[in-house]
């Protein structure tokens, strides 16, 4: 007891001795946490000063229904960023394409009354992503990027995989969204 007592009285000395002493410095400390942060687009640009289009990626994966998914995923992505302005045909600056190269589903947990029965899933889908500009030729991103997630599995494992199928786009369109936008190409 005699040490949560003392404890209180040596921080309500400090909060004393902050407040009468020091404002500037604790100003200065507390304004100082968010010295790094930077407001806006990260790469330079001002938001909305190039366009880019999405081209449909291609599946070279045995998974049907990933193109769509992947595609709609990554213009959602990029709109919800706001870094690029999209344009859905036409003159855009920047062009991104990519190739589904591999599709991965991991067993993560079992079940606990019988180890042959997986329970969840880790879903991988890998991209080689390429991003050009239009009026150069240019490539600014040529990367393979993958995106994740996890899947529950109930008694029908196609339906389990149609559920997960757009979170696993949507993992996949963050981190291409993210390299296209904090590229310093």
């Amino acid at each position: 007891m005699l040490n949560h007592v003392g404890s209180c009285r040596r921080f309500k000395a400090f909060l004393g001795w902050l407040r009468a002493g020091t404002p500037g410095a604790f100003l200065a400390l507390s304004v100082a946490g968010c010295a790094g942060y930077h407001l806006g687009p990260t790469n330079g640009l001002a938001a909305g000063e190039k366009s880019v289009q999405v081209s449909p990626f291609i599946n070279q994966t045995l998974q049907p229904r990933l193109t769509d998914a992947v595609t709609a995923q990554m213009r959602k992505a990029l709109q919800r960023d706001g870094t690029y302005q999209l344009v859905s045909n036409g003159d855009a600056d920047i062009v991104v394409s990519g190739t589904l190269t591999s599709y991965q589903r991991v067993e993560v947990t079992l079940t606990s009354n019988d180890i042959l029965t997986v329970r969840d899933f880790r879903l991988a889908l890998t991209a080689r992503v390429v991003a050009r500009e239009r009026a150069t030729g240019k490539q600014i991103l040529d990367q393979p990027v993958t995106g994740y997630t996890l899947m529950r599995v109930g008694s029908d494992l196609p339906s389990a995989e149609r559920q997960a199928l757009p979170l696993l786009a949507n993992d996949l369109a963050k981190n291409v969204t993210a390299l296209l936008v904090e590229g310093k190409w």
